[in-house]
């Protein structure tokens, strides 16, 4: 599409691009990057033609605009009362608690605690350099500094706060890993060396003729244990890894035992539906169960628009909305 567009270039790239799968969400940031683009030029901006919403909208109407949601990680699971309510289900308690004390277990013991508590997306979290993490008036406690994300526009930045369940998760894989200044989430690569079992050594008497030109073959060989050897990276993770690595957090948890009310339908029930969102949303719907107003709850996230708060809240909403307290009550 070139540049001035007119409103016929813009409505048939939405609808080319809708052919291709685009959701009516994506469709909507496409459009307000055109008209962006187009005030910037101080050109007229082809979006606000009659043409360009009936189009949106028909395409609205024909999808539907409900977004797949991402399953929530929220910390003790699905409960009604955050802080009384024993953790059940898929909960991130339990996962922390499962990650192994290995570099790898370690590194996402730290950036899972750190997501939950933040709430940032995959790539604010994959951001996070030694040096945004600053002091905070709880001495076990931190703040992190949050430079520049996805709704900030204009760079003005943000503060976290950092519990102190994160910060010694964080300070722990830090300090195996040797971080002291960058990214301080970064790959590890994992090499794994099978074992070798001890070999008897031959009596060289019993060689045969063509044994014997290589006796050395007939010596014994001391039993090797297997052994696993880590290295990290420089960079910082890539974004796209953030979900993977929630999914292989949850695998191993269930594989421990960590997570016995699931059974194995429901692991890949929940494994179809975990992003690198999901920390995001189990925060947002944990602090709407302990009580927390919209307003507070935005700015804990940096949402600009109360819209995607209530979206992630849209299930515990009316599970303890008023039609919902009424079932409870009757039984």
């Amino acid at each position: 599409m070139t540049v001035p567009a007119r409103s016929e270039d813009v409505a048939d790239y939405l609808k080319s691009r809708g052919g291709q799968g685009a959701r009516p969400a994506s469709l909507a940031r496409y459009k307000a990057s055109i008209a962006r683009l187009h005030q910037l030029l101080g050109l007229i901006d082809p979006t606000t033609a009659p043409l360009v919403k009936l189009t949106l909208a028909a395409i609205r109407k024909e999808k539907g605009v409900a977004q797949r949601q991402a399953a929530p990680l929220r910390f003790k699971g699905a409960v009604s009362d955050i802080e009384r309510d024993p953790a059940r289900g898929l909960n991130l308690r339990a996962l922390l608690e499962s990650c192994a004390e290995d570099l790898v277990g370690l590194r996402d013991r730290a950036l899972l605690s750190l997501a939950y508590d933040t709430g940032l997306r995959a790539s604010e979290l994959v951001a996070v350099k030694v040096g945004h993490i600053l002091p905070a008036t709880d001495p076990d406690a931190r703040l992190l500094s949050i430079p520049r994300s996805k709704s900030d526009s204009e760079g003005e930045g943000a503060t976290a706060f950092l519990s102190p369940r994160t910060v010694r998760a964080v300070k722990a894989w830090m300090e195996a890993g040797r971080i002291s200044e960058g990214a301080v989430f970064r790959r590890v690569f994992v090499r794994r060396y099978k074992g070798r079992a001890r070999v008897p050594g031959r009596d060289l008497r019993t060689l045969s003729g063509r044994e014997a030109y290589d006796w050395r073959k007939a010596l014994p060989k001391p039993a090797v244990p297997a052994r696993t050897e880590y290295s990290i990276g420089d960079a910082a993770l890539h974004p796209g890894s953030i979900g993977p690595i929630w999914r292989a957090i949850i695998r191993r948890a269930f594989e421990k035992g960590a997570l016995p009310d699931l059974t194995r339908d429901d692991l890949d029930h929940w494994l179809k539906r975990i992003s690198g969102h999901s920390t995001r949303v189990g925060l947002n719907q944990d602090l709407f169960a302990s009580g927390e107003d919209l307003a507070g709850i935005m700015d804990a996230l940096r949402w600009k628009s109360p819209r995607m708060p209530l979206a992630y809240n849209r299930n515990l909403a009316a599970e303890n909305g008023a039609a919902g307290r009424l079932m409870k009550k009757l039984g």
